[in-house]
């Protein structure tokens, strides 16, 4: 009975210690006075520490030695105060939610061009997944999860109107060439802000940069957001396949549905339970799910992503190619009609540069808005 008491008293000072409330808390004198003591000048240590300070010595002393402790960033390019509430990367991902680029992406097509419906996946539903999934293997690994969604919330704020179907109209129509990765980088360094950029720590950046393909990111968080990508689009694209009837059920491989489950929520758990259990210094899924992976990539691609022939879903792409190409030779031969705002752009950059980041930028409908507005005749009258 004395044991548990004694517990019970010891367990008592700690949650008090970890309330900070030094005034609660008293130490008894006993043959434990070493240990009191040592709890008491935490309580003292801790008192005058920030929330943001606290939040840094929890993760120094929760997290995996293979995830970034915010303490330990590499910091910003533009060195600013620390915050006394949020750390370095939280800091990250609040700057992202409440920028420009971030509120477009509700606009901007995922994978279904202009659907007509309300439970198509827009490009910032999709960046809200890759965000779940990317924060819960992290979670799973005692990885940062704050700076693994600060980069799935970033990693595609430069994606162009129309999807991939822009962003090969961009990338063919402009000697610079277009690639939304790079674009998202160049979002956050160079546009937001009017032209300012977030000042962004260097772990988030390099993680937008390295979300797609090639090299890879220098941080574990970062090479999660990038199996996360995958996973979230290759499973929400395969619901709004089956919606727009481009796809039928029984389409889906056996392998697939048999072994990595029938729903979309089946294949994600099976997706990120496996990648946790199979991941430490690195970020890997076993051989079987690594399969499975690929079988199911190969499949999307082969039989959705690059089939013209599904109405639907790609039938009015080349239309949308055909909007963004004659938009950016428009802008590029009259870059005096650019906004204001990308002025500074042209004179520093080229007027290429102005025009690529003009039309990347757009969303969907604003984008048939302008194009509306530079090619279809506008109804007029005449007062009598």
């Amino acid at each position: 009975m004395h044991t548990m008491v004694r517990y019970a008293v010891r367990a008592n000072i700690v949650t008090r210690i970890a309330r900070c409330d030094e005034s609660t808390v008293k130490l008894p004198e006993n043959k434990n006075k070493g240990i009191f003591a040592f709890l008491h000048y935490n309580i003292y240590k801790m008192k005058n520490m920030t929330i943001r300070e606290k939040t840094e010595a929890i993760e120094k002393r929760t997290l995996s030695p293979f995830a970034v402790c915010c303490a330990d960033s590499r910091g910003r390019d533009v060195p600013i105060a620390p915050c006394p509430m949020r750390t370095d990367f939280q800091r990250d991902r609040d700057r992202i939610l409440h920028c420009k680029s971030f509120r477009r992406l509700m606009h901007k097509t995922q994978m279904i061009l202009a659907p007509e419906g309300d439970h198509y996946c827009t490009r910032l539903t999709h960046t809200l997944e890759v965000s779940q999934i990317a924060r819960t293997i992290s979670r799973g690994l005692r990885l940062n999860e704050d700076l693994a969604e600060a980069i799935a919330l970033a990693h595609d704020l430069g994606h162009s109107p129309f999807g991939h179907a822009g962003e090969e109209a961009l990338d063919s129509s402009c000697g610079l060439g277009f690639n939304h990765t790079l674009q998202s980088v160049r979002v956050v360094e160079r546009l937001e802000k009017n032209g300012r950029g977030l000042n962004l720590t260097k772990e988030t950046r390099d993680g937008i940069a390295c979300h797609s393909s090639g090299k890879e990111a220098f941080t574990l968080e970062g090479r999660i957001v990038r199996y996360a990508d995958k996973i979230a689009y290759l499973n929400h694209d395969i619901e709004d396949s089956i919606r727009a009837g481009a796809l039928l059920p029984d389409e889906i491989p056996w392998n697939i549905r048999h072994k990595l489950g029938q729903t979309k929520t089946e294949r994600i758990t099976a997706f990120v339970v496996n990648m946790t259990e199979n991941s430490s210094d690195k970020i890997a899924f076993d051989a079987q799910h690594l399969a499975l992976y690929n079988e199911l990539k190969d499949f999307m691609f082969e039989n959705v992503y690059t089939n013209t022939g599904k109405t639907g879903v790609k039938g009015e792409e080349g239309k949308a190619k055909d909007v963004v190409r004659r938009l950016y030779a428009y802008f590029a031969d009259n870059p005096d009609k650019l906004p204001g705002e990308y002025k500074r752009i042209r004179e520093e950059e080229g007027a290429e540069r102005a025009v690529l980041d003009y039309i990347s930028g757009m969303t969907d409908r604003y984008c048939i808005a302008v194009y509306e507005s530079v090619f279809i005749p506008q109804s007029w009258g005449v007062n009598i």
